[in-house]
């Protein structure tokens, strides 16, 4: 990016498609997966003459507890308008949407970015339903529509322009998408078109107030990498066309992901452009103070209040909680190990909060590390994992009591994933216990020693690399089982260093 004395200015407007089994206005069910063109349809979708819409309740409960969560006013009154428009994949003519009295208004959100936190406010969260799909075959003078997706739930936010720095966009985007799974109201996937993003970008001198007297929209980005990268790409543009004293237009872009660059579309539309009014077959919402208690109360904990769960209560690393919260299934599975850790400790008598935070930062590194890799590797979820809390917290209560090594557990740990087998059972099948027998190992010890005097003396003359070749012997007399801090006390009390 090119160093300049202009600041950017940055707005969004994000697209969450809502997790409800059929559409915002029909019957017909939201598409999932690979499905024929034009086999999820209604009468509504196609826009067949005398059909009337019917409001999906589901979606609107989704759409406030979603607002809810951005600290969005609930609007006690709402409706729906027609937004006009000619595309061959709305088949009515028009897009089902809300104009001046959207479901959600005014709201903030909070993050944690770069080690400070970020608030960016919210202008407003409407719905309203989606568009078909163009399909472009290769070749062909012709294009196909696919109206699988048409009337598909959408929830529009759109922030202020309060973001200063394309990473800070992107930061944005990935906290919201924790949020609308955390809440169950979406998958918010982008490549599967379930999160979508316009970025609106203008500069203004550094200093200055108040917005710039043009904005450009940038569309077509699939991925946080790409908002990131449009958003660059389109300061540096703007810079370049700044200095050289020109005018830049109030436009949309679009961002060719192939060639890292965004490129000319059209002159950017205005509300006036759509002809917005009432849509006539469809009623005003009014939703009552009791109704949106109701939905206040199923809001579970969210993404930050769990960070600082996580990180004051558990003493976690910023880092290790972060890497658990991003998934929700993650972070419960997680949680079901401490709880069956804590459980046992508290058998055993050893709950105090020290020990207690000293095994969950083991199970922590071990959840987001070894396992998390497992996970990958099988593209499947921590819940679907035949791994049970149980036995996972059993396997970190075997290496924190030394009974097995971590290059063991690793194996260990392998097996468990795919046969769902008990730690124990593996480790005793497949001989992988630690040598803990204080009386064994000083045999050992002092066998190894008395073979190796010369080695002996240059480990109190404090050669780091002889004690190295001390404990490699010693473990090769093991067969690699003899517990490692114990054969380092054993050395210290023989060698005296």
């Amino acid at each position: 990016m090119i160093m300049t004395s202009y600041t950017p200015v940055i707005g969004l407007e994000i697209h969450v498609q809502l997790k409800t089994k059929s559409k915002m206005f029909g019957r017909s069910p939201v598409e999932t997966g690979n499905v024929e063109p034009n086999t999820n349809i209604d009468e509504v979708d196609t826009g067949q003459p005398g059909t009337l819409p019917t409001i999906n309740k589901a979606a609107l409960e989704k759409a406030i507890l979603f607002g809810l969560a951005l600290n969005c006013e609930i609007a006690e009154y709402s409706k729906f308008d027609r937004k006009n428009y000619f595309y061959p994949d709305l088949p009515k003519g028009y897009q089902i949407s809300q104009f001046d009295q959207p479901i959600c208004g005014k709201g903030k959100v909070s993050f944690e970015f770069e080690g400070s936190k970020v608030d960016i406010g919210i202008t407003r969260a409407h719905l309203e339903e989606d568009a078909g799909k163009l399909l472009h075959p290769a070749g062909a003078d012709y294009s196909l529509v696919d109206l699988n997706r048409a009337g598909t739930p959408l929830l529009e936010v759109v922030t202020e322009p309060d973001f200063t720095t394309p990473a800070q966009a992107r930061a944005f985007l990935q906290h919201l998408r924790r949020l609308a799974r955390y809440l169950g109201v979406s998958d918010a996937d982008m490549e599967k078109g379930h999160l979508r993003c316009d970025a609106n970008i203008s500069l203004r001198k550094s200093g200055e107030k108040g917005l710039p007297g043009y904005k450009v929209e940038i569309k077509n980005m699939n991925s946080f990498k790409a908002v990131e990268e449009a958003l660059l790409y389109e300061i540096d543009r703007q810079t370049e066309e700044l200095a050289e004293g020109k005018k830049i237009p109030t436009q949309t872009r679009g961002w060719v992901d192939a060639k890292r660059e965004t490129v000319a579309q059209r002159q950017k539309e205005g509300s006036d452009d759509y002809r917005y009014f009432p849509d006539p077959d469809l009623p005003v919402l009014h939703f009552t103070k009791k109704d949106v208690e109701a939905i206040k109360r199923k809001m579970p904990e969210l993404p930050d209040q769990k960070l600082e769960r996580f990180t004051k209560h558990y003493e976690l690393s910023e880092k290790i909680a972060l890497h658990l919260i991003d998934n929700k299934s993650l972070a419960g599975y997680f949680e079901g190990v401490v709880s069956d850790l804590q459980s046992w400790l508290k058998v055993e008598k050893m709950d105090d909060e020290k020990t207690l935070n000293k095994f969950v930062t083991e199970a922590a590194n071990w959840v987001t590390g070894p396992f998390t890799e497992l996970l990958k590797e099988t593209g499947i979820t921590a819940s679907e994992s035949k791994v049970s809390g149980e036995n996972f917290a059993e396997l970190i209560k075997m290496i924190e009591n030394g009974e097995i090594s971590k290059t063991a557990a690793k194996e260990v740990l392998g097996e468990m994933f795919i046969t769902g087998a008990d730690p124990s059972n593996v480790v005793e099948d497949k001989g992988l216990g630690q040598m803990s027998d204080t009386g064994a190992l000083e045999k050992i010890v002092d066998k190894i020693l008395a073979e190796n005097p010369e080695v002996v003396e240059d480990v109190k003359a404090g050669k780091k690399q002889a004690a190295g070749f001390l404990v490699g012997k010693i473990m090769a007399a093991t067969g690699g089982k003899a517990n490692p801090k114990m054969v380092s006390e054993i050395l210290e009390k023989r060698i005296g260093k």
